[in-house]
This record gives C-alpha cells, sequence and structure tokens, in this order.
C-alpha cells in the first residue's frame, strides 16, 4: 500500500494558491491549505502560516497566531521561523518582549547560515542588547551575512571598518564593503561611497565619482545625497558648475527636512544668489536648521538678532542661539560670544 506524506502535499497546494502556479492566486486558499499541512508537522507550512498571520493574508492578522505557528516550525529546527520568532520577542509582538530569548533564537538560525539572523544578531552585539555588547562579535557575524551578499550586512561592516568597531579601522576596507552595497542599491552606501570619493578616504579622491553615486542617491530619494550633490554643482566640482541644479537638489533635500540644506537656502536667500533676496525667507529657513539642532544654522540665527536682519533686532536673541552654537564648538559663535562679553564690559560705567 502507497503511503502518501499528506503534510507535503497539503503544504505543495499551498504553495501553488500563494503564487497563483497553476491555479488561480488566493491568499486564502492558500492559508487553508498551509494550516492542513501545519496541523501534520509540515515546518514549511508552518513557517508559511505565521506569515499569513503576521501580515494579514487571507487571514485574519495576529501576532499570537504568528508566534505560534513560527514556534511550532522553529521547535523543527526551521531557520526563517527561527529568525521570524526572534524578530517577534525583540519587539514584543504576540509574545512578551525578551531581548535574550530574541537573541538565542538568532543564533539558532545564524549558526545554520540564515544571513539574515547573523545580521540581526550582530546588531545586539552590537547595542548590547539581549547579550552583552561585543564589537569584535558583531563584527564577525556582520561579515558572514556579508560574504553571502546580504546588503545590509555589507553597509554595517562598511561602518565598522569605517569606525574601527570591532575591526581594525581601514577606510580601504570600508571602501570596498560600502561599494558592493551600493551596487546592490543600498542608499546610505552609496552616500557613504560618495562621501568618500569626495574626500580622498580610502579611495582614490574624484568628485566626478563622488557626483555619480550621491546622483544615484539623490534620485532614489535620499536628502544626504541631494544635499551633497546640490554642494557640487554650487561649487562646480565634480560636474558643470550650476546655481540652477544647485538650488533644485538643495530644494529637495530640504523638503524632507535636511537642516544643512535648509541652512544653505537661507545663506543663498540672505544673499539673493539665484533667489530673490528675503532676509524674512532667510531668518526662516536658518530656524528650521536651527531647531533641528545645527550648529551653522544657530550661528546664522543668531547672527540676524544681533544685526536685526529679518527679526527685530535682540541682543539677548543673538547670545541665546550664540552660546547653542558655541556649546557645539562652533568657532564663529564663539568668536561672537566673545565679542558681545567684550562689547558689554565696555559699555560698564566707571566706578
Amino acid at each position: 500500500m502507497v503511503e502518501y506524506d499528506l503534510g507535503a502535499l497539503f503544504d505543495d497546494l499551498g504553495r501553488k494558491y500563494e503564487h497563483g502556479d497553476g491555479v488561480p492566486q488566493s491568499d486564502a486558499e492558500a492559508a487553508h491549505w498551509y494550516e492542513q499541512a501545519a496541523r501534520h508537522g509540515n515546518a514549511h507550512a508552518q513557517h508559511s502560516l505565521g506569515i499569513l498571520y503576521e501580515t494579514g493574508r487571507g487571514v485574519e492578522q495576529s501576532d499570537d497566531n504568528s508566534a505560534q505557528w513560527y514556534r511550532l516550525a522553529a521547535e523543527q529546527g526551521d531557520a526563517r521561523a527561527q529568525w521570524r520568532l526572534a524578530s517577534l520577542y525583540k519587539k514584543g509582538k504576540g509574545v512578551a518582549q525578551d531581548a535574550a530569548e530574541a537573541a538565542r533564537l538568532y543564533r539558532l538560525a545564524a549558526d545554520q547560515g540564515l544571513a539574515d539572523a547573523q545580521l540581526d544578531l550582530g546588531v545586539l552585539y552590537y547595542q548590547g542588547v539581549g547579550v552583552e555588547k561585543q564589537l569584535a562579535e558583531a563584527a564577525a557575524l556582520f561579515r558572514q551575512a556579508a560574504e553571502r551578499r546580504h546588503t545590509l550586512a555589507e553597509f554595517n561592516l562598511g561602518l565598522c571598518h569605517a569606525l574601527g568597531a570591532g575591526v581594525p579601522q581601514s577606510h580601504v576596507a570600508a571602501a570596498h564593503w560600502f561599494r558592493l552595497a551600493a551596487a546592490q542599491g543600498h542608499g546610505p552606501a552609496q552616500v557613504e561611497l560618495g562621501k568618500m570619493y569626495s574626500e580622498g578616504r580610502g579611495v582614490e579622491r574624484s568628485d566626478t565619482e563622488a557626483a555619480r553615486w550621491f546622483r544615484i542617491a539623490a534620485d532614489n530619494g535620499f536628502g544626504d545625497a541631494q544635499f551633497n550633490l546640490g554642494f557640487l554643482y554650487a561649487t562646480g566640482r565634480g560636474v558643470m558648475r550650476s546655481d540652477v541644479e544647485a538650488l533644485r537638489w538643495y530644494r529637495r533635500a530640504a523638503a524632507q527636512g535636511f537642516a544643512a540644506a535648509r541652512n544653505n537656502l537661507g545663506q543663498w536667500a540672505e544673499e539673493g544668489r539665484a533667489v530673490e533676496q528675503s532676509d524674512a525667507e532667510a531668518v526662516r529657513l536658518y530656524q528650521l536648521a536651527a531647531d533641528a539642532g545645527l550648529a551653522s544654522a544657530q550661528c546664522n540665527l543668531g547672527r540676524m538678532y544681533e544685526l536685526g536682519r529679518g527679526v527685530t533686532a535682540s541682543v539677548e536673541q543673538a547670545v541665546a542661539w550664540y552660546k547653542r552654537a558655541a556649546k557645539a564648538g562652533h568657532r564663529l559663535a564663539q568668536a561672537a560670544l566673545r565679542r558681545l562679553e567684550a562689547a558689554d564690559e565696555d559699555d560698564e560705567p566707571a566706578t
């Protein structure tokens, strides 16, 4: 008599309905058949059913049910279920938040070679969450995942090398890993690689290459890249100088709340460069950037209050903004404070 593995048969039906393979795509039908397979102990079906419950596809969303099915698959050694259950423990979704249990489950999956788990466990070691902080272990885990071409792990390993965190500091190694991540479309890696070319860190300095990587990231909406590309257009580095293009990219970065772009736009409004001169607009932009903590904008805002440009003159306000910038180490603000303090001493009546 032929014996059939009903769990495998039902799991196969679930896959077909989930992906529309030879049948109309239906998450509800997929969930039905995955559940039949899961109740027969099929680990893949248990994991897949957990995903459907976590995302609310074909079933009513339920973190509790998701955790239940992930756990059954994880106990059978399914690496992806271990990783997903670990993520629920890390977030406290469907289970009580428990970083140590998350780390344990991440380790089980990482030891099976799952790059996602290696990355997430590396982050826990880097932050010291659920485990003792160990930068060397974090870097080692990032490397394991990076060698499997995990994009975020490549980026994180690049940061470790750039900072000398858990590995010897090496800008050359940092550029290598940033380049791999950038080639896979990772925006922050593209930005970092652009900065390295702009500064000549770990690579031969090239404004043209810097502009190329900034443009790729800028087109994908990364404010840091948009600002840097705007700066290159404003200065004519790596691209043909163009205030029009610089203004366009500064505005795109500013619209995303990028403080440095708002500060530069404020300077252009104050100078009347490529835009109508307006002290009031300069103050508005400086204020936005200053409120975000940018020291150069705080210094600029202090100067506007000191001179009474775009605002009512106020030495008190000027000093307040200069002090905030000076505390962050801004030298012009520190010099302005010394100048105002000396002026106060000169104004004191003789005794």
